[in-house]
């Protein structure tokens, strides 16, 4: 008995110590390598790699009746059209069908493997992502064709690109751009109507094509604040792939980046950087030159933009510019103020817009906005703003705006209630001319990284839609 129980114990011991010094080892090899590297979150290493592993899951599913186009309420920005929701419906053998729905999952992985080098850390990075949406109009009945996004259904290399260098770093492969559109926003909580046609900012046009895909870049940072870029992108552009077959007839998706020949010969996008951080001033200035594979430079553009904050006060100014070969030009200008006086904050922005088209002038497009926020009480704040957006600044019967109030109130750490109504209008000869409407949301995150909500919405106008959204990202 005495023998038996000696013998389970001596296992029992060995495992326990096997299983301590692997845990050692593990802890060792991660404070060898990952730690080494600074790399933190979900990581595998080995003796001499650490691999960091990151992704995420978006879901959202839409249901109402929303996916109308309201005639004439819509602003027509210059580069983009914001329309407001309306209702539709399809007749089909004296049934009508109106309801609208759409579901959409967006999920992504990406793995980062590390290891040390004598010109710093050298990493490999794959990325894969999938989007799958499906849209139902007018339940089906609908004649409007739905376009999938590139790569919808089918899971993709989002990124696979190598990486070399520390203060100064050497990439190349499939990525994003290293252009930098930043300190371009307004910070009036309804934003600018033109801002919100380019992606919030100034900017060319939605979705630049021009930019990243196959790059190779240089990143450095000179210290105090200041870094600088290189790079070459868009460097898988083919004769199979043209922007914009047929010239736009408006300034912003006819300028700088919407040049209508084949895509080779836009292949080439040489694009160059200057940021500074500091002193509570960020800046930059962005350059980019595109065609330059064939020798000629067929776009051009420049994206600046500068954020400062002084105690109470942020101000911010940016601007954007492109042409092409064609004699096509487009400007944008943007500017936006901010004061946080105790419970109350106010700001003020404004934008500007124009162009040529063909050497031709395009329409000057001007907007402003403005809000004032209030804390209520700990947990509890106001929002009161407004917009206005000129289609035209020299023709009569052009303009648009909105009106809305917001109540934004932190029931506990987890839920937050949103409510919204407000007004859009226009002095359009159209027969609506404005379209009251309300909306409340309903967020909750309980921690983890997982967040949720449930929003409603509805319009004069008879449109409305109810949504729910969840995502969890871990790193």
């Amino acid at each position: 008995m005495k023998l038996k129980s000696l013998i389970l114990g001596s296992v029992a011991a060995a495992g326990l110590s096997t299983a301590g010094f692997a845990a050692d080892l593990g802890v060792l090899t991660s404070l060898d390598v990952c730690d080494s590297l600074g790399i933190s979150g979900l990581t595998i290493s080995s003796a001499d790699n650490c691999l960091q592993i990151t992704g995420g899951v978006k879901y959202e599913f839409n249901w109402g009746d929303f996916n109308g186009n309201f005639n004439g309420m819509g602003v027509n920005a210059a580069a983009g059209t914001r329309n407001v929701m309306d209702n539709s419906s399809t007749t089909v053998g004296g049934t009508t069908y109106d309801n609208d729905w759409d579901s959409k999952v967006e999920s992504w992985v990406k793995f980062a493997g590390t290891a040390s080098s004598d010109f710093g850390p050298a990493s490999a990075v794959i990325k894969l992502k999938n989007e799958w949406k499906v849209e139902v109009r007018d339940e089906g009945y609908s004649t409007g064709a739905y376009v999938a996004p590139a790569g919808s259904n089918a899971v993709i290399i989002d990124e696979a690109y190598v990486s070399i260098g520390d203060t100064t770093t050497i990439m190349a492969g499939k990525k994003g751009s290293i252009a930098n559109f930043g300190d371009d926003e307004p910070f009036n909580f309804l934003g600018l109507f033109n801002s919100d046609a380019v992606d919030k900012g100034v900017m060319f046009a939605k979705d630049l094509p021009y930019d990243g895909g196959h790059v190779i870049q240089v990143v450095s940072d000179l210290g105090n604040g200041v870094v600088v870029k290189a790079g070459l992108e868009n460097l898988d552009s083919n004769a199979t792939a043209a922007f914009g077959a047929a010239v736009p007839t408006n300034a912003a998706t006819t300028a700088g980046w919407y040049n209508a020949v084949p895509g080779a010969q836009n292949a080439g996008t040489a694009i160059g950087v200057l940021e500074y951080a500091g002193d509570g001033i960020t800046a930059h200035v962005t350059g980019m030159a595109g065609g330059i594979l064939d020798g000629v430079v067929e776009n051009w553009a420049v994206h600046a933009g500068v954020t400062g904050t002084f105690d109470m006060f942020k101000v911010r100014a940016a601007g954007a510019y492109s042409a092409n070969n064609m004699n096509d030009t487009y400007w944008n200008v943007l500017g936006s103020a901010e004061a946080s006086f105790d419970m109350f904050k106010i700001a003020l922005s404004g934008e500007a817009t124009g162009g040529q088209n063909n050497g031709v002038a395009v329409a000057t497009q001007t907007g402003v906005g403005g809000s004032i926020g209030a804390t209520v009480t700990e947990g509890v704040s106001i929002n009161l703003g407004g917009r206005w957006f000129d289609e035209d600044t020299g023709t009569n019967n052009t303009e648009g705006y909105q009106v809305a109030a917001q109540l934004v109130a932190a029931v506990s750490e987890t839920i937050t209630i949103t409510g919204e109504v407000g007004v859009y209008g226009t002095n359009k000869a159209v027969a609506q001319q404005t379209d009251f409407y309300g909306a409340a949301e309903l967020a909750w995150a309980p921690g983890g990284g997982f967040t949720s909500s449930v929003k409603g919405e509805a319009h004069q106008n008879g449109a409305y839609k109810v949504t729910f959204k969840a995502a969890k990202e871990f790193k």
